[in-house]
């Protein structure tokens, strides 16, 4: 009988969520090598490839897709089995951020987690807020700052972040404006959409990135105008860009997934708007 590994397919789910093996090697702590060992197990127990090249991305096949949504079923219930009988009590934290800020928030927020868990590994992960999201309501993050949202039951408000208009110093703005823009889904983005399309302004999606760094890249390269969350550090090599709306602060919250330890919330939101209020 074919048996499907957990830790096997924490590797699949994890390149699903993080966009790749590299990034799912470092939210592990493995080696990308091992990832790699990893997809090609599974691989041969359900006899087809799961992952297949596209340009310099991976995607998913469909035989893929298949055993990643059998993979989160199965990671659901065994961590939720473990939560019940009460021994993932030596289990890692996993605290979800985006990438906005997260070398000012994290840092602190590290070391109160661990003051408060002393027991406990802290993990980061580092991915949309959309994603972030839905991995909480799954359970497969213990905690996420999500920018935006309700506030109550399970989340709790944490302070606010600026959303500044950026662009390179030599920027040189064409008609309809260029936008540089995370790849759905994205909070942000469709926040900037929103605005400048209730204000009449036009504009053209010249860069759409899959993360932090290509935003940044494409912006200081001169190729568009972005919108990004800041808190006192703008981003190095773009200065602010006048003329566009100006947006009210964006609220900054946590939230617990169910059955997540007593009091992580209340910590991580207590941190996060001492942070917040100290470099606003």
């Amino acid at each position: 009988m074919a048996v499907l590994d957990i830790v096997q397919l924490r590797s699949l789910v994890a390149i699903a969520d993080h966009g790749g093996f590299h990034r799912a090697a470092t939210a592990l702590h493995l080696t990308q090598s091992a990832v790699s060992q990893h997809i090609a197990r599974l691989a041969k127990i359900v006899g087809g490839d799961l992952l297949e090249r596209d340009g310099r991305q991976s995607r998913f096949t469909e035989r893929g897709d298949q055993l990643l949504a059998e993979a989160r079923a199965i990671l659901s219930a065994h961590d939720q089995a473990l939560r019940r009988l009460g021994l993932d009590h030596d289990a890692a934290l996993v605290i979800g951020s985006s990438e906005h800020a997260a070398d000012q928030l994290l840092p602190e927020l590290a070391v109160a987690l661990r003051d408060a868990f002393p027991q406990r590994e802290i993990r980061f992960r580092l991915d949309r807020t959309a994603r972030l999201a839905e991995a909480v309501e799954r359970g497969d993050v213990d905690l996420a700052l999500l920018l935006g949202g309700p506030t109550g039951g399970r989340s709790r408000a944490a302070g606010t972040m600026r959303l500044t208009w950026f662009a390179a110093p030599k920027f040189v703005p064409t008609d309809p404006l260029p936008l540089v823009v995370y790849a759905e889904p994205c909070v942000v983005r469709r926040t900037a959409l929103a605005v400048l399309n209730d204000e009449h302004v036009p504009y053209r999606l010249a860069v759409e990135a899959q993360d932090l760094s290509g935003v940044l890249a494409a912006a200081r390269g001169g190729l568009g105008v972005t919108l990004l969350p800041v808190t006192a550090r703008r981003p190095e090599g773009l200065a602010e860009y006048e003329g566009l709306p100006v947006l009210r602060p964006a609220p900054l919250r946590v939230r617990a997934r169910r059955g997540a330890p007593a009091g992580l919330a209340a910590v991580a939101a207590e941190v996060v708007r001492d942070v917040l209020g100290r470099v606003s």
